[in-house]
């Protein structure tokens, strides 16, 4: 049996892919008729989307009218790359602690570069963001602690609406990110926790502060 997903649940998953990708961009309002419009439903399950969106930041509801997207608040890039920074230099920290795991974790963050090295080199933007994403997560779960796992997927969802920002117009970053993901590899993999830090707050500092 083909399970489907709830109509809200689709709603919710639609709308946020276009407030995350950008398609729906910062102040723009639009209809819960537009979404249903879109996904063939009736406008109930809409409404309870637009309401989990709001909770979350993303929307602001008008009655009537519809939802205006909340824009990027000023100062939210650096308090994420604060948050990512601290979270990422702990989780090495930790798996640093545990020698006998860090072959595993760079066998798996090898991986995740070569995913997005395979975007870089077809140009697509979109696929590379998230396979950035991916990389960043990797390190994370690799200092296997739940807790901040589940806070990290939370500063996932606004560091996508920050990337398409930030590599969008320059598409020459792009090696520099690999080369970059590529040299924190090795640290991890000759154990240096100072150096990791450093490294890590060069390169979010190289993508996101400039």
């Amino acid at each position: 049996m083909h399970h489907t997903l709830p109509a809200a649940d689709r709603a919710y998953a639609l709308t946020k892919e276009l407030v995350l990708t950008g398609e729906l961009p910062g102040g723009h309002l639009f209809s819960e008729g537009e979404i249903a419009a879109r996904l063939g439903v009736s406008r109930t399950p809409v409404r309870e989307a637009f309401l989990r969106l709001q909770a979350e930041d993303l929307l602001t509801l008008i009655p009537k009218r519809g939802a205006v997207v909340v824009p990027v608040p000023p100062g939210e890039a650096e308090d994420v790359l604060d948050a990512r920074e601290a979270v990422e230099t702990a989780a090495v920290r930790r798996l640093l602690r545990r020698p006998e795991q860090v072959p595993a974790a760079v066998a798996e963050l090898r991986a995740a570069l070569e995913v997005q090295r395979g975007h870089a080199e077809r140009g697509d933007l979109a696929g590379f963001a998230e396979a950035d994403e991916a990389f960043h997560r990797t390190l994370v779960a690799a200092g296997r602690n739940a807790l901040t796992m589940r806070f990290y997927a939370t500063l996932a969802d606004r560091q996508r609406r920050m990337s398409v920002h930030a590599l969008g117009p320059v598409p020459e970053q792009l090696p520099v990110v690999l080369r970059q993901h590529e040299e924190l590899i090795g640290i991890v993999e000759s154990c240096d926790e100072a150096a990791f830090a450093v490294a890590l707050r060069a390169h979010l500092d190289g993508t996101h502060r400039r």
